[in-house]
């Protein structure tokens, strides 16, 4: 399908203020970028890196007063989110290297504290795929989503404690548990097509059978029209702003996707 994606960040800013931007998706096997604009106001110059996960970062200076970031991205993505189940376990010395980060306990992933845990959830479960689908189901059951209530991040064992959570914070505990079994997991921030209410979206991504397999414990089917703008550890490696120095005014953000017919076509938002 192609999709239409905008997000519109306006801050205000006491004094000139550093910032990391992480808002520019990339091509790649699922998803294809055929137009793109990316605004700053006012103008400001703007050093662009990629990060050890493949991120495509800016740097900036922002100067005191009213600062906007405005992004589009007009992008073909996959109808449907592939599954495989069935799909193996991949033993860690078989793994490359660039997966194995994955692997380790993060900030807000503690996977040494779930050992136990998705032992006992994935019990007679095929090691692989199957084992992170029962994870999954675990999640979906036991914490109850709130969108919109999550500013501050927690862990995967806050969130596991408190029993509500924003997809953020349920991705978390899925790629944890997958960990703790030496199923490499990931996280994932980007759009996705009809999320309600519309905002930017979270979910997870955990290695088998040679690739990468999305997973989402928000979503009751595990439908596609997402497209990914950075990958990382955890929350701390994917946020889409960091600021340095004195604390900013966040005045608005606005998030739309809307479907397209066609190459440029646009139809209603979503």
């Amino acid at each position: 399908m192609w999709l239409n994606a905008s997000c519109l960040i306006e801050f205000q800013i006491s004094v000139p203020t550093p910032f990391l931007l992480m808002l520019r998706p990339r091509s790649g096997s699922q998803q294809w970028i055929m137009r793109e604009e990316y605004l700053l106001s006012p103008s400001v110059p703007a050093l662009e890196f990629t990060d050890m996960f493949g991120n495509l970062c800016q740097r900036i200076v922002a100067p005191a007063g009213n600062f906007t970031v405005s992004t589009s991205v007009d992008i073909e993505t996959t109808d449907e989110s592939d599954t495989a189940p069935g799909s193996p376990f991949i033993e860690v010395q078989l793994l490359p290297p660039d997966v194995l980060p994955f692997l380790y306990p993060s900030r807000y992933c503690e996977s040494d504290r779930f050992t136990e845990m998705a032992a006992s959830v994935t019990a007679n479960q095929s090691p692989g795929y199957d084992q992170c689908n029962a994870i999954v189901n675990y999640v979906r059951k036991s914490i109850r989503y709130t969108p919109g209530i999550g500013q501050q991040i927690i862990s995967a064992s806050e969130v596991n404690q408190l029993g509500q959570g924003v997809c953020r914070d349920m991705a978390h505990l899925g790629i944890a548990c997958c960990r703790a079994l030496s199923i490499p997991a990931r996280m994932v921030v980007g759009y996705l097509e009809g999320l309600e209410p519309m905002d930017l979206h979270a979910w997870f991504e955990a290695y088998v059978g040679n690739r990468w397999y999305t997973f989402d414990p928000t979503q009751p089917d595990l439908k596609g029209g997402r497209i990914a703008i950075a990958f990382g550890r955890d929350a701390a490696d994917v946020a889409i702003y960091t600021q340095f120095g004195n604390p900013v005014d966040l005045l608005n953000m606005n998030v739309q996707v809307k479907k397209m017919t066609g190459p440029g076509y646009h139809s209603k938002a979503q």
